[in-house]
């Protein structure tokens, strides 16, 4: 005979709460399981009454959605939590924000209408910062990506060293000057499969261009989205807002 659990069944989840938060700072640094285990303790700090897992080791119920690599930062980082008691959202919030450290910010908080968040996203907009990079220099590199069909650069992945086109993931690339030695790369990117990183484009722009960085770049996401007609990004809990007929409130539980 199979052996179960002891003790009750966990409670059943009541309400779900999609949360959109920052990296900033020295938190960028911080590899996404390491968010992960930052998040999992402020939630208790917080007494958030999450939704546990059944089974021999119970786990909260948290589903993340397209973490941004290690190095970069983000002010559009999404997470779900799955919860036994119905809270206000704007209580968790507040509530979690204060038992985070600086850095990982708690933006945004909806109730969760119908329908799956990791389908309301398919794009990223992203801000790379490139010290030493002159402007005329970036334009050129990017002009010279977005007239090419296809670029391929390479990289290692956990199936080990992968070969794929960064070209046709990147939907827009502007370059501009933030002063004569630091230049702006503004950037739209599909979410493929391998994902394609700002990292990954500024290779590509080494490929077709030579475009060589003497220091690192410094990437964030601004945000992530579905991507429309205009090429613009649909904020993704705007249904979730609209299911509730209300902003986000501030009051307590």
């Amino acid at each position: 005979m199979a052996r179960r659990p002891e003790g009750p069944p966990p409670p059943p989840v009541v309400q779900r709460v999609r949360v959109r938060f920052a990296k900033r700072g020295r938190v960028r640094f911080l590899s996404h399981r390491d968010v992960a285990r930052t998040f999992e303790r402020a939630l208790r700090r917080a007494e958030v009454p999450m939704a546990y897992s059944a089974g021999f080791s119970p786990h909260p119920r948290i589903s993340w959605v397209g973490a941004a690599p290690t190095a970069a930062a983000s002010e559009a980082e999404y997470v779900e939590f799955a919860l036994a008691t119905a809270v206000d959202p704007g209580w968790l919030r507040a509530s979690l924000d204060a038992a985070l450290p600086g850095g990982l910010d708690v933006v945004d908080a909806v109730v969760a209408g119908g329908g799956g968040l990791a389908e309301r996203i398919d794009a990223s907009r992203w801000r790379v910062r490139l010290p030493t990079v002159a402007e005329p220099a970036l334009s050129a590199a990017v002009t010279a990506l977005l007239g090419r069909e296809e670029v391929e650069v390479e990289r290692a992945t956990k199936d080990g060293r992968r070969r794929f086109d960064v070209r046709s993931a990147v939907v827009s690339a502007v370059g501009r000057a933030e002063n004569d030695t630091c230049a702006i790369l503004e950037l739209v990117a599909r979410h493929t499969t391998p994902a394609v990183r700002p990292d990954d484009v500024l290779t590509a722009l080494d490929v077709v261009a030579g475009l060589r960085p003497s220091a690192p770049p410094e990437p964030t996401r601004l945000e992530q989205g579905r991507l429309l007609d205009d090429g613009t990004l649909a904020d993704p809990l705007a249904p979730d807002r609209n299911d509730a007929g209300r902003p986000v409130g501030c009051s307590s539980a």
